[in-house]
């Protein structure tokens, strides 16, 4: 097939990989070339896209409907104007130096221009979770968070949403609102931020950030107590969109046009493909759709008319998007027709899924789709590896990115995977002791993540990721169950029944699942669903492999998973420890004797 993005033949870059072995039967894969010059920081990319094409549209967003549901446009040029003022602004707020500008609400343009004007005068920014804030009541977490971060200043998009949250923490950093900031006493309005214009104060505090001056805090998922908050420098993250653009040559070619709902809380939204936008001179408008009933609507409406030529997404985004697809061909050819590449994160994709969306562009289209995907963490800033080849499966995450060294130890029967590079963070936030346990010996990154080689003779070939190291479990029996491996191999033989899954069976006899069912499984009649469900556990259960791999025994779950109580991430994949720990209830219901009768064996 000819995979010609944006018919270039040299729009990806051939895999080159360099193998070195470690005794003991580990080994250090390395990309052939060396890294090349990147910018010195995150406002580098804003003045040179400023002056190299200033009337080209960068940011955008849809209006609220009681303001006519137009499109808010702001060009490369506008961005730098705002950029300016608002840094301006908070100069003239004299906050306190080293603490961070914190967003508590969701992605919209206000929010971009006051995190790009805080990084452009080197000041730290953290963006955290919206559920923390608009999808409860008790603001304990959130205010746990704020005291943990110490804020400079507290923005939002709307105080009468966020304000309750934001008062919750009872420090003196001035509070900021988009729209009704007199709904909390004192809060000012974001636009006094843009008031006054831009003085020589603004270019002369840009001119004093370094590579190393921190850009941006995020934080871990803390299902298991108060966050960790991952520093990120600028060097990180313009060293990262270099080592990207070089496996990816037709970033520095062809325009990127990209409609975004991935939340910058996440590595995946914010670094990745927000400074890939950004980096390389392209276009995002801001998806206020999700991938959640009652939402994902607004996404199919913003895909017709944005009409992206990359998309980025994760699986469960997919699996919403993929019944709109099938079911209407218009929409269809509105979402395919411009569009070159198709990039999946956050989990792995399920092949049936994969083949789903195969089958859709097929129908509509002559030209292959390409898929791709990449690996890493929010330590890393975030990629890792890279898909920079064609695929035609999922389950590879790619070779190398240039200047990364990723090791590969042998660890309860796999391969754990540790990384060294200039994308690598330099630790937590005061917190010596959890940043000495998170590099080993060598200065290598323990990303806690299991990889193999697809092809052992072959590392060009890339590496198949292989689950998470603390995620496994060992049955009864002695037996290794991987979870990463066998949870995507599940959900696919589930499909369409059911959209994600939490494995069972630590220190039992067999494994066990519990499965979230899709609007497909809800609309069968109970018999008919138990007939359907039990067919496809044998069907997988008939296929080679061992106990490890025979999934005995099932019960779907009445309650979604829950964001708030750390279930799912915004990024819409499932934390398998919280769901666990959240519903032993029904694990031990799962293994009842005699079975409840929810639930289906083998």
């Amino acid at each position: 097939m000819n995979y010609e993005l944006f018919g270039d033949p040299a729009a990806l870059a051939p895999p080159r990989v360099e193998r070195e072995d470690l005794p003991g039967g580990g080994f250090v894969l390395r990309h052939a070339d060396a890294l090349q010059p990147h910018a010195r920081c995150i406002g580098s990319w804003l003045e040179h896209w400023n002056r190299v094409t200033p009337h080209a549209e960068f940011l955008s967003e849809r209006l609220p409907a009681q303001a006519g549901g137009a499109w808010r446009r702001l060009s490369y040029a506008q961005v730098r104007d705002a950029v300016g003022r608002i840094a301006q602004g908070l100069l003239d707020l004299r906050l306190p130096k080293d603490r961070p500008v914190v967003v508590l609400s969701d992605n919209s343009v206000d929010h971009a221009l006051l995190l790009l004007a805080a990084m452009h005068v080197g000041r730290p920014v953290c963006t955290v979770s919206s559920a923390y804030s608009r999808l409860t009541k008790d603001f304990t977490r959130i205010r746990g968070i704020l005291e943990t971060l110490e804020p400079a200043l507290v923005y939002a998009g709307d105080g009468a949403v966020y304000g309750p949250a934001a008062s919750s923490w009872k420090g003196k950093a001035p509070r900021v609102f988009s729209a009704n900031a007199d709904a909390v006493a004192g809060a000012l309005p974001f636009a006094s931020l843009r008031a006054q214009a831009e003085t020589a104060r603004v270019m002369d505090a840009f001119t004093l950030v370094r590579p190393q001056t921190h850009a941006k805090y995020l934080l871990t998922s803390g299902s298991t107590g108060t966050p960790k908050v991952v520093i990120n420098t600028h060097l990180m993250l313009t060293a990262n969109q270099q080592q990207i653009a070089q496996v990816w040559p037709f970033l520095n070619r062809h325009r990127l046009v990209l409609l975004e709902w991935l939340p910058w809380s996440h590595t995946f939204g914010a670094n990745h493909n927000f400074n890939m936008a950004l980096a390389h001179g392209g276009s995002l408008a801001i998806d206020e759709g999700r991938p959640a009933p009652g939402l994902v609507e607004r996404t199919v409406a913003n895909l017709r008319e944005v009409r992206p030529n990359f998309y980025f997404n994760v699986p469960r985004g997919f699996d919403m998007l993929l019944p709109f697809l099938e079911g209407d061909e218009g929409f269809a050819r509105d979402f395919f027709e411009r569009l070159e590449g198709i990039f999946y994160a956050g989990a792995a994709l399920p092949q049936s899924l994969w083949e789903r969306i195969v089958a859709v562009a097929a129908r509509v289209r002559e030209r292959p789709l390409w898929f791709t995907s990449a690996w890493g963490a929010t330590e890393t800033s975030p990629a890792v590896t890279s898909v920079h080849w064609p695929i035609d499966r999922a389950g590879c995450i790619g070779a190398p990115l240039p200047g990364v060294d990723l090791k590969f130890l042998p660890n309860a029967g796999k391969l754990e995977m540790r990384v060294r590079g200039p994308n690598v963070f330099p630790g937590y936030r005061d917190n010596p002791e959890a940043t000495a346990r998170a590099f080993d010996e060598e200065g290598y990154y323990l990303i806690g993540d299991a990889g193999r080689l697809v092809d052992e003779r072959d590392p060009g070939k890339g590496v198949a990721f292989d689950g998470r190291v603390a995620e496994d479990f060992k049955l009864l029996s002695g037996t290794w169950v991987s979870v990463g491996t066998l949870r995507v191999k599940a959900v696919s033989a589930l499909a369409p029944l059911v959209s994600d899954a939490v494995l069972t069976g630590h220190d039992r006899e067999e494994v066990g699942l519990l499965a979230f069912p899709t609007p497909a499984a809800k609309a069968l009649s109970p018999q008919a669903l138990r007939e359907r469900l039990h067919a496809a556990l044998a069907a997988l259960a008939a296929e080679p492999g061992g106990s490890s791999q025979r999934i005995a025994r099932l019960m779907l779950l009445d309650e979604p998973p829950s964001v708030d109580a750390g279930e799912i991430t915004d990024k819409g994949y499932l934390n398998q420890r919280a769901v666990l720990a959240r519903r032993a209830a029904s694990v031990e219901a799962l293994y009842a004797q005699p079975a409840d009768e929810r639930v289906i064996v083998l």
